[in-house]
Formats: C-alpha cells, structure tokens, sequence
C-alpha cells in the first residue's frame, strides 16, 4: 500500500475506463472506506447506491449533464445525504450542512480507496438532483450530493495544476 501523500498526488479524474468488471472484493473495501469516514456526531448521514446496470448507468449520465463517462464506468456510487438523520440531532444545521458534509467525506474516502486498489474515479457533481432522485426510486427527503464513477482506467490523466500555498493559505486571519 502506498504512502497516503502519494496517494493524495496520485489520485486523478479518470474519465475512460476499462470494460472489465471491479473485483467485488475491491467494491466491498471501497465501500467500507467510505462507511468509516468522520460523521457529525457519528450519525453517518448519507447512503450509497451501487450502480452496475448499463441501462441505469446511462439514464445517470444523462441526469449528469450527458457525462459519457458515468455511463462506461464498471461502477458508480452515488452518494445521498439524509439530512433528517443528522437534523435529529443538529437541527437546521445538521439539515443543510452536515448531512451534505457526511456524503461528501464519505465520497472522498472511497475516491482514494479506489486510487489505492489500482483502480480509477471521477467525482461528478454536476447532474439534476430530482432525476438522480427518480432513477434510483429514492424518497425525496434525500439529497444526491455525488457520483463516483469507479474503473480500471484506460486512461493516465495528467497532473492538474494547483494553487500554490501562498495564494490558498491564510494565517490567523485573512
């Protein structure tokens, strides 16, 4: 297993995958990498939905601003916040933002276990929530915050240049 800071400058968007299938053994450490992330307060406010079937895939990419590559990917996960699990604690708070948080570290958390296994993801935030919602028959009290499409990539993504510290990291104050 590799150094978690090389890991973290490994990871890429892979938007071209490979046909063949995710070992079930490499979906099943995906996901308990994303169900032992952080949650306010320990209420693990989200869901994950595996997604494999072709036709599901490819209504998501539509839902997904025609997104080809959510629709090749041997796997998707979508990520949903359940704010009312973390308003039961946090109220309003927990509604809007923790729940919304819970999903999103939890993606996060299953983008570098895949990046770890070898395996390739992209994270896709642009799509319209209320379609996501119908396709996979989710109740609309939840929030689609994210999909991850997972493969063994075809692809090796360039490094994306970031920001250099100075510009992103403030001390003690702005």
């Amino acid at each position: 297993m590799m150094d978690l800071l090389d890991l973290l400058k490994r990871r890429r968007s892979v938007r071209v995958y490979e046909s063949r299938p995710v070992e079930k053994e490499k979906l099943a450490a995906i996901l308990e990498a994303a169900r032992a992330a952080p949650s306010a307060g320990n209420l693990q406010a989200f869901e994950m939905v595996v997604v494999e079937s072709s036709e599901r895939k490819a209504l998501l990419a539509r839902a997904a601003l025609d997104q080809q590559h959510v629709a090749s990917a041997p796997v998707l996960l979508v990520f949903v916040a359940n704010p009312a699990r973390s308003a039961s604690k946090y109220g309003g708070r927990g509604s809007d933002l923790y729940a919304r948080q819970d999903a999103t570290i939890a993606c996060a958390h299953a983008q570098l276990a895949a990046t770890s296994l070898g395996l390739g993801s992209c994270w896709v935030g642009a799509f319209y929530p209320e379609v996501i919602r119908q396709i996979l028959n989710a109740p609309s009290s939840l929030e689609p915050v994210a999909i991850l499409s997972v493969g063994y990539a075809a692809e090796e993504p360039a490094a994306t240049e970031r920001r250099p510290l100075e510009d992103l990291v403030r001390w003690e104050t702005f």
